[in-house]
């Protein structure tokens, strides 16, 4: 499956960005999805996944109740819509799929697409 990540840009903190990852290839809906970040000088982390069917998400614990990721196996789309953005979450973000209906945690995506840049200003 190939994966391509959009929607990043420059918000001032307390906005909002919503990415989106389209997908093509093979069939979207067989993947548990994820979004990662990588902020400079720092290791790439995972910010939430979705299984297969949308049924369960999970979240990094600093973005609890500001994002939320949901997905269209209709549309082969992938969401993020982040509100309450904070300068800490400046960082480049990349959506990934795993070879696996349910995410699992610390498991390695098979895919990634290519990241876009969120920058959030003070």
């Amino acid at each position: 499956v190939q994966l391509q990540a959009s929607g990043g840009g420059l918000v001032q903190a307390g906005g909002s960005l919503r990415l989106s990852c389209a997908a093509s290839g093979r069939s979207f809906s067989n993947y548990a999805m994820g979004w990662f970040r990588q902020a400079p000088g720092k290791e790439r982390e995972s910010v939430a996944a979705i299984n297969w069917m949308g049924g369960s998400t999970y979240y990094l614990d600093s973005v609890k109740g500001r994002f939320t990721i949901s997905r269209d196996n209709a549309k082969n789309t992938m969401y993020l819509q982040m509100n309450s953005l904070k300068t800490e979450d400046t960082a480049v973000y990349y959506c990934a799929a795993q070879n696996s209906h349910f995410w699992i945690p610390h498991g390695a995506p098979g895919y990634w697409g290519q990241g876009t840049l969120v920058t959030v200003s003070s």
